[in-house]
């Protein structure tokens, strides 16, 4: 059975930096395509950091791009969401997700798509207040 747990969310500062774990089960994350995805309220799922299977490339989308780090720890079968200088649009619901299909195309679309990963965690919130 896959399990992904996240941990590490609360409250913080804006400006304040928080490193979210998600610890997996059940899978091999380095065999894995690993995906941080958050949703804020009345706002549609979007991915923020992505790494691809076998390798260590990295994904991020522009409008995270520079504040966002995600890291890998195979002996710990964790991945890592490191945020910098945390704004308050950044409050959300952060969740990670396994991808361990081949998947093809665009690397925007192939890390951005949900439907390209296949176990989720239930997520942790992250509230930063100003």
């Amino acid at each position: 059975q896959v399990q992904l747990v996240e941990s590490g969310g609360g409250l913080v500062q804006a400006g304040d930096s928080l490193t979210l774990s998600c610890a997996a089960s059940g899978l091999t994350i380095s065999n894995s395509r690993m995906g941080w995805f958050r949703q804020a309220l009345g706002k549609e799922r979007e991915l923020v950091a992505a790494i691809s299977r076998f390798g260590s490339f990295t994904y991020y989308p522009d409008s995270v791009k520079g504040r966002f780090t995600i890291s890998r720890d195979s002996a710990k079968n964790t991945v890592y969401l490191h945020i910098y200088s945390l704004e308050r649009e950044d409050t959300a619901v952060y969740s990670c997700a396994a991808g361990v299909r081949p998947a093809n195309g665009a690397r925007s679309t192939l890390y951005s798509s949900t439907s390209n990963y296949d176990y989720w965690g239930q997520g942790t919130q992250v509230t930063v207040s100003s």
